[in-house]
């Protein structure tokens, strides 16, 4: 198991420093591994990015990075520094990071983000290293006080014991002496035969907040003297403002002022009623500017002529060409995907309060530094003088790794003397959302004697996340994101793939959403997949077996997900099964679809059964819970999601013309977890991966047609 109960030296590279908390007790501090330099550990220069504050009473604080969306990082984080010092869940509180990539950085991705299914993963060993080094540090100042050996005392519910004297010391009486030991040179991780909250469900610790209305979301922040702004953007993408008549909102009651910015315009209120009666009262002119005419005829047309470049080689192995040549049957499919908005339940939301010397920011977002760096540039303030007040998420799946709308709100902002809330309303965060993006991709596998694939290709043709929104890791021409997964977990002997990057026009921007490469590419490769095996007769499980002898456990996730859907049990007529694995995020996972189609086209889908392999899982709970949310996420984009565009302006409004899965429509969903022991992977994309190519997979299955674009279309399956 990955480094878990090896000695951890903390003192060799600085990772750890003790001192006396403010108004006393122990705060230790602690630079999570992978961030700090040889230079500086060399310097003897310390920067914590970390904190365990424990304080008299024996309460336990900690400084957590991650923002809490939805994925239970509140609960889970907390348990593996709890784990290790030997406290109970509900003894250690949380408060957030302030806005600060140095300090605060995700130790996987280099600086203050919450995405891409990192926080367990990136903090599994150096939060528990932390909590193991501020338990030695108790026993330390309990055994000498005492006067007895340290391995003769033990840690356990928030105290250290003395089993052979009867000796009890609580973590509270013990903190002002150990705020003056220097830090441990070596300590061990539990044995995870030891564990008592790690692998055991557990309560959210932020449950009970949100149930009562308690919890603050970005959307609830009312600082004092805020003003509420409705504001709408040009409609047509691109666009931008032209003039408008504020006389008809002004005559709203409430209506303090109406303000524009480049592309938008903004109607502030003392409520948001008045906002928004004062908002529908304008007539606005705008310029459309060039893509008054883009449509979704023409983003396909214009997409599918660039598929048919040749792209930058992204991976190559073995010799394709030769082995096409040989194939005994080569086999060509295009799949695509379309443009998805996030329709998170908080719609984006952003209160601030610019001041000559400081700016205020409320709201909930994956990026407070970038949001804090925006704010400068918008203000010329200095960064310093900008304090991000982060939120809970209401939803993010990467909308709030965007920061548009905090620039709208510090627009707006600038020209009042108060804090304004600016909140977009469905129709325009649906409007104006950044996209998953559009991509139109090239398969083909050249198949032996026997079927087997013996190569396989994949040309990914889209718009590049990365090239935009971290340009420093687009490189050669390829975006690591669009290309990943796009031969799934498989082995095979000979392999290309292939980028071409086609931005659509200006105004649409491709974004990251629950997933981007996996759930795109795993879509085409594990229908493509379900393809060439039904081309052969030959079972999908038996069909991908052989090509994952590198991956036992995906092996052992497939040969689970057979046993618990019951795969070889029959069906009612009309019914279909459709299996899809994935291997993303460190975590390995399978599920069984089965659904029936009647007809008129619609899908019905029945079960869903999955089994998931993320190593460790901290929580159970969260795991079936994630592992539920994200296939009601998926199979929503697989059954609805779809933004298209007429007239330069996206067609789809509130949740009428965006559907989402209804509660009577969820099937039920199985979740079968498998424990590997292995260091935790990322959860909370896994199940959005896997569904939509299960389900589509599942229809075949049922009707014989073979669907390779999303939505699902019932008229492509209505039957005559």
């Amino acid at each position: 198991m990955n480094g878990m109960t090896a000695p951890v030296g903390f003192s060799r590279r600085g990772f750890l420093k003790v001192s006396a908390a403010v108004g006393g007790g122990l705060l230790v501090g602690f630079a999570l591994p992978g961030l700090m330099t040889d230079a500086e550990a060399a310097e003897g220069e310390f920067t914590p990015n970390a904190y365990i504050r424990i304080d008299r009473s024996g309460q336990v604080f900690f400084i957590i990075q991650p923002v809490e969306m939805g994925q239970a990082t509140y609960t889970s984080m907390p348990a593996l520094i709890a784990e290790e010092l030997e406290v109970p869940l509900d003894q250690v509180l949380i408060e957030h990071a302030p806005a600060d990539d140095k300090r605060y950085a995700n130790p996987m991705l280099g600086f203050q983000v919450t995405g891409g299914s990192t926080s367990v993963p990136a903090n599994w060993l150096p939060l528990r290293q932390a909590g193991a080094a501020t338990r030695t540090l108790l026993v330390t100042a309990a055994a000498q006080q005492w006067g007895v050996p340290m391995e003769s005392c033990k840690a356990e519910n928030g105290a250290v014991l003395h089993p052979e004297s009867g000796r009890k010391l609580g973590y509270g009486e013990l903190v002002d002496a150990a705020a003056k030991l220097p830090a441990p040179g070596e300590v061990a991780l539990k044995d995870p035969a030891r564990f008592k909250l790690i692998g055991t469900p557990a309560q959210r610790t932020d449950g009970p907040a949100k149930v009562t209305g308690k919890a603050m979301f970005g959307i609830d922040a009312r600082p004092e003297g805020v003003k509420v702004a409705a504001l709408t953007i040009c409609p047509i993408i691109g666009g931008t403002f032209e003039s408008v008549d504020a006389a008809p909102a002004m005559a709203v009651n409430g209506v303090r002022k109406v303000v524009h910015t480049k592309n938008a315009v903004a109607v502030i209120a003392d409520h948001t009623g008045a906002a928004r009666k004062g908002l529908a009262a304008l007539q606005i002119k705008w310029n459309e500017g060039a893509n008054g005419k883009v449509s979704s005829a023409s983003l396909l047309e214009n997409i599918k002529q660039a598929s048919m470049a040749d792209g930058v080689q992204a991976r190559a192995e073995g010799d394709v060409q030769g082995a096409m040549a040989k194939a005994a049957k080569k086999v060509e499919v295009v799949y695509q995907v379309p443009f998805l908005a996030h329709a998170c339940m908080e719609p984006v939301n952003c209160t601030a309060h610019v001041r000559k010397d400081g700016c205020d920011l409320w709201l909930g977002v994956q990026v407070p530094t970038r949001a804090k760096a925006l704010a400068a540039q918008l203000t010329g303030l200095p960064e310093e003088s900008v304090v991000v007040h982060n939120q809970l998420l209401g939803g993010g799946f990467g909308r709030r790794l965007e920061v548009d709308f905090v620039q709208h709100a510090v627009e707006v902002a600038k020209q009042v003397d108060y804090p304004v809330k600016v909140v977009y309303s469905r129709e325009e965060d649906t409007r104006h959302s950044t996209l998953r993006p559009f991509h139109y991709n090239h398969l083909a596998a050249g198949l032996d004697d026997e079927g087997r694939p013996v190569v396989w290709t994949h040309k990914v043709t889209g718009g590049s996340i990365i090239a935009r929104w971290a340009p420093d890791r687009f490189k050669d021409g390829i975006d690591g994101d669009a290309v990943r997964d796009a031969a799934g977990p498989y082995a095979f002997p000979n392999l290309a793939v292939h980028y071409v990057r086609h931005e659509p026009p200006e105004g649409i921007v491709p974004a990251f959403w629950r997933g981007v490469g996996h759930t795109q590419n795993a879509f085409m490769v594990e229908g493509f997949m379900d393809e060439l095996a039904a081309m052969n007769q030959v079972d999908p499980f038996s069909y991908r077996t052989p090509l994952l002898q590198k991956h036992p456990r995906a092996i052992k996730v497939l040969e689970t997900a057979r046993e618990k859907s019951a795969w070889d049990s029959p069906l009612p007529a009309g019914h279909g099964r459709g299996l899809a694995l994935t291997y993303c995020f460190g975590t390995y996972a399978a599920q069984v679809a089965e659904v029936s189609v009647d007809a008129s086209g619609t899908v019905k889908v029945h079960k869903i059964t999955g089994v998931v392999d993320c190593g460790i899982p901290i929580n159970p709970d969260s795991v079936v819970a994630q592992m539920q949310s994200g296939t009601v996420f998926g199979l929503t984009a697989a059954l609805f999601g779809n933004i298209t565009f007429k007239d330069g302006r996206v067609e789809q409004g509130n949740f009428d013309s965006y559907r989402l899965l209804r509660m009577n429509e969820v099937p039920p969903i199985e979740t079968h977890i498998i424990n590997s022991g292995e260091s935790p992977g990322g959860l909370g994309e896994v199940s959005t991966v896997v569904i939509a190519p299960a389900v589509v997979n599942a229809i075949f299955a049922a009707t014989g047609k073979r669907l390779r674009s999303l939505p699902i279309d019932p008229a492509e399956l209505k039957q005559a």
